[in-house]
């Protein structure tokens, strides 16, 4: 049975190592805080000389791979051996190949720590080293992150590192960068390392630290839109155009494609519950005020309209009837259209 991350990442924190480790999947991030804290961490720095390997797949045939496991660790009382990039090991996936590493699955060198990092996809469950991993080795099986889990990743991750961030915040945070978790932790990272102490992470640090405007940005864009607010959005639009590296259009329309999918859900979904709605179109309950408010302000009609600009801007945005608009016109166009 696959173990989740944070399980895993509880247990090596608390010195529990396993002999081998298959971290798998679409999201890198997992896989890297894995098998990094292994690296860093599972054997003393001066025992790494001799008793730690770090190889990358493509240069590392499976037999390489299960010779340096094999070894004893020196003047030590155990080893690690790391494979990153083991999705381009030589072969795997044939049979001769997948062989080699059952045998070592069935009998691992208990002195041994051995982690594949396999990024990007996984290995067929359904053949036999699938299986076997499944039953001999710590399995990881990551998947990408879905938008609206991201606010409450945010939260367990500025937690976990000892500090606080409310849900509105986490919000704000998640639509201005997106569900790249690596970056996404980067930019975390810059607001942590100016505080020694746990801190409560505002707007105003996010503005300070990452550089992104705590009033101009998509999160109080689709608010506006959602609001009505025709002069606020006008602002927040012209503010991107003044800075279009940083705010990229194809993105703003998906966003903007996304908040309107959960008005529709609102409508088609109106007598439910707060807490029932709210998981259904995939927002915090704190936020169904200004969906139920924007369902108001967005008749059912007035919605598809909203889809019709949108996949035409979008089509603009990719080259399509665009006549030469540049990337600031066609987003000023498809918000007037939207908010008239």
């Amino acid at each position: 049975m696959p173990s989740k991350p944070e399980d895993i990442l509880k247990d090596l924190k608390s010195g529990k190592y396993a002999p081998v480790y298959f971290l798998q999947g679409e999201e890198p991030f997992f896989i890297d805080q894995i098998s990094d804290y292994i690296e860093k961490n599972a054997i003393a720095e001066h025992e790494k000389g001799f008793n730690q390997v770090v190889l990358y797949g493509k240069d590392a045939p499976m037999n390489t791979i299960l010779n340096n496991a094999r070894r004893f660790p020196m003047m030590a009382d155990r080893q690690v051996v790391i494979v990153k990039e083991a999705q381009n090991i030589p072969n795997l996936g044939k049979e001769e190949i997948d062989q080699l590493l059952i045998n070592y699955l069935q009998n691992p060198l208990p002195s041994t720590i051995l982690v594949f990092a396999h990024k990007y996809k996984k290995l067929d469950g359904r053949k036999p080293l699938g299986k076997e991993i499944d039953k001999k080795a710590i399995l990881v099986n990551t998947e990408k992150i879905k938008d609206y889990q991201l606010p409450a990743w945010i939260e367990n991750y500025v937690s976990s590192q000892g500090h606080r961030i409310d849900s509105q915040t986490a919000s704000f945070l998640a639509d201005s960068i997106g569900n790249n978790l690596e970056v996404m932790a980067n930019e975390i990272g810059k607001i942590f390392i100016n505080f020694t102490e746990p801190t409560s992470i505002t707007k105003d640090h996010i503005q300070k630290f990452v550089g992104i405007n705590k009033e101009y940005n998509t999160f109080e864009l689709t608010k506006a839109i959602g609001y009505r607010d025709v002069i606020k959005a006008n602002k927040i639009i012209h503010y991107f155009a003044q800075n279009p590296k940083s705010h990229p259009l194809i993105p703003i329309i998906a966003l903007i494609y996304s908040y309107f999918s959960k008005i529709a859900l609102v409508h088609y979904n109106a007598k439910l519950g707060d807490q029932e709605l709210a998981k259904i179109i995939g927002v915090n309950p704190f936020f169904l005020k200004e969906y139920r408010a924007a369902s108001k302000n967005f008749h059912l009609g007035k919605v598809i309209d909203c889809f019709a600009y949108i996949k035409e801007a979008d089509l603009r945005s990719k080259g399509v009837d665009s006549g030469g608009m540049e990337d600031s016109e066609i987003l000023r166009e498809m918000i007037f259209k939207i908010m008239h």
